[in-house]
């Protein structure tokens, strides 16, 4: 067999089941976002459509589909785009249990599930920006709740 004719190794994103696969995480996701009392107000939007139609966008660029997100939008720029927002401990832990519910609803292979969840938990981990009780959403004044070292 010839360099050429080798067989291509599947993305992440078309071993999991491509677009519909990342379709049913977001949806799963964002139910449970819907009413959650504390990411909720996190979206200045009525609808949670665009929101999700961005994270669709983002999470199948990342694993290797389409890279529609950057087309879109540039860069990812995770923490700069959620520095606005107060994510805490608490609201990280409760955006991982929404992604929680997403990654068991896709009932994944265990390998192909571990690396999914290990990225998101450690994407989750690298948005906290503060570790005040929890409050809502941007702020219209500009944050005053991002820590300026490790000690605040």
């Amino acid at each position: 067999m010839t360099q050429d004719s080798a067989p291509q190794e599947q993305s992440f994103f078309e071993a999991v089941g491509g677009h519909q696969t990342f379709v049913r995480l977001v949806d799963v996701f964002y139910a449970g976002v819907a009413d959650d009392e504390v990411l909720r107000p996190m979206y200045p939007e009525e609808d949670l459509e665009p929101a999700k139609t961005r994270l669709v966008m983002f999470l199948e660029q990342y694993w290797g589909g389409p890279t529609t997100y950057s087309q879109k939008r540039g860069h990812p720029r995770l923490r700069m785009r959620h520095a606005p927002f107060h994510v805490n401990p608490d609201a990280r832990d409760r955006w991982l249990q929404h992604m929680r519910n997403g990654v068991d609803a896709l009932e994944l292979s265990p390998l192909h599930e571990e690396v999914l969840w290990d990225y998101l938990t450690r994407a989750a981990m690298a948005m906290v920006n503060t570790f005040k009780p929890t409050g809502i959403g941007p702020s219209a004044q500009g944050r005053t709740d991002i820590p300026l070292s490790s000690e605040d």
